[in-house]
């Protein structure tokens, strides 16, 4: 491995990046073709090769690679998607983000930053309603250290409902730290670090950051490899689109899934594909610089799923349930359900979201209502946690997923999470639509682990919980 400790270190090279675009300008149905069908092997495709896709405009082509992402898809995750809540931990920020609620120039957020026991509150109640996994969200700000992070992450782990126990992953969304830092988040035992460039395109960067420690673009270019020396080894990494050229900021976003790749085996655990929305505060959240249709942002996520077919693709509520629903189909694995992007939103009845939220979101059904619109598709909706409490993850996982575990062992257990589900939280009209599920997909199995998931699904049944194979 490759440990580049040269602060000066940029791997971004946009020169290079727009030269593979101008080469990819009008390609031929033919050069389309063979890419599609060079995906198709998921093998993965190169940046010239992403760039052809992204600048066909032939409907019929767009189409085959719709059908395509479609075919990896199901052939990799099958039906399963999974579930996770994000928990707004802090809205104070010393940073300047044009595009942000959180800007620290914002006079008309109201500022919050929640005490453990509000931190328990806010567990409780997404507890209370069936999540297992969260994604916990932090501004950045001085009070906001790896220890004051590590406490909180405490703070979730030891929090119990009534129902069904505790949350079983929480993963972390904050500011890029240094090695040391890192290494005491992981010994906090948190799950996957996420941490988003928002524009790979420096001197868009440059313009969109005006002060914090956010200005620093390389310090936070280089956040995944400093976790990933600290032992953390599933990143996730995101790009918001609408800052800058969409050609140049997927190219760049997968060359940073190259690099990560190269140096440390497995590129990144998850992607991220937010859609600037308005936030208050910020008059260019209202028309972003780049506004990308719909169409070409269904085609960014069917495209990255050729592109990297075993790294899990996340959908966040800023979209609409309808664009959300499409997206499951071209390539998205793991989506969030039930969300707030403010501090106390899930526990506060009297809280105003508009004044205290980071965006406005697009999707807000409840979590039994996605959950009772995803069964009724055909997806198995998943809260598994089995891979990251057993070790299975980095290049482990990849090295797993390469192999069909995902289908052997993932798809399985997901059963077993909604069958604990549907047991414990689950609607009358949830309950019906997924026992009808289960047994469908029970009728259909092939695997040698079907007598093992039966057995663990009558012990469900039974009470017993958080089981997998």
């Amino acid at each position: 491995m490759i440990v580049h400790a040269d602060p000066s270190y940029n791997f971004i090279d946009p020169e290079q990046i727009s030269r593979i675009i101008d080469a990819a300008r009008q390609p031929a149905p033919s050069q389309v073709r063979e890419i599609i069908a060079r995906g198709l092997e998921k093998k993965g495709l190169s940046l010239s090769d992403v760039a052809v896709l992204l600048q066909s405009d032939d409907t019929e082509l767009d189409a085959e690679i719709f059908a395509a992402a479609r075919r990896i898809k199901q052939e990799i995750y099958g039906n399963r998607i999974v579930l996770f809540a994000p928990l707004y931990v802090s809205n104070e920020c010393a940073n300047q983000c044009s595009y942000c609620g959180f800007n620290a120039k914002n006079s008309e957020l109201v500022r919050k930053t929640l005490t453990s026991e509000e931190i328990a509150g806010e567990v409780r109640a997404l507890e209370d309603c069936g999540q297992k996994r969260l994604l916990l969200v932090y501004g950045e700000h001085p009070k906001i250290t790896a220890q004051w992070i590590a406490d909180s992450v405490a703070t979730v782990y030891e929090t119990l409902s009534y129902k069904s126990g505790a949350i079983r992953r929480v993963n972390i969304n904050c500011a890029p730290l240094d090695v040391a830092s890192f290494k005491f988040l992981h010994q906090a035992g948190i799950g996957t670090y996420q941490c988003f460039q928002e524009t790979y395109h420096q001197p868009t960067y440059e313009k969109m950051h005006l002060a914090g420690n956010k200005t620093d673009y390389l310090w936070r270019l280089q956040a995944m490899d400093r976790a990933q020396q600290a032992g953390i080894d599933d990143v996730g990494i995101g790009v918001l689109f609408g800052l800058y050229d969409h050609r140049f900021e997927l190219l760049a976003m997968l060359r940073h899934a190259e690099e990560l790749e190269s140096r440390w085996g497995a590129g990144p655990h998850t992607i991220s594909f937010p859609r600037m929305e308005p936030a208050l505060g910020s008059e260019l959240s209202q028309a972003p610089p780049y506004l990308i249709s719909d169409h070409t942002f269904k085609k960014i996520v069917a495209i990255t799923r050729l592109a990297v077919p075993y790294t899990g693709i996340i959908m966040s509520t800023r979209e609409s349930a309808t664009m959300r629903t499409e997206l499951l189909q071209l390539g998205v694995s793991q989506m969030s359900a039930g969300s707030s992007t403010s501090p106390g939103g899930y526990s506060d009845g009297s809280l105003d979201e508009v004044t205290s939220q980071q965006f406005s979101l697009g999707d807000h059904r409840q979590l039994d209502d996605i959950v009772l619109d995803l069964v009724r598709q055909g997806f198995t909706p998943s809260w598994c946690t089995a891979c990251y409490r057993t070790g299975r993850t980095g290049e482990h996982f990849m090295t797993l997923a390469k192999e069909g575990f995902i289908q052997n062992f993932c798809h399985p257990n997901a059963l077993l999470t909604l069958k604990e589900y549907l047991n414990d939280y689950g609607g009358t009209a949830t309950v019906e639509a997924g026992k009808h599920h289960i047994e469908g997909e029970l009728e259909a199995c092939q695997l040698k682990v079907k007598p093992q998931l039966e057995a663990k699904l009558a012990k469900i049944e039974a009470g017993e919980r958080d089981l997998y194979v």
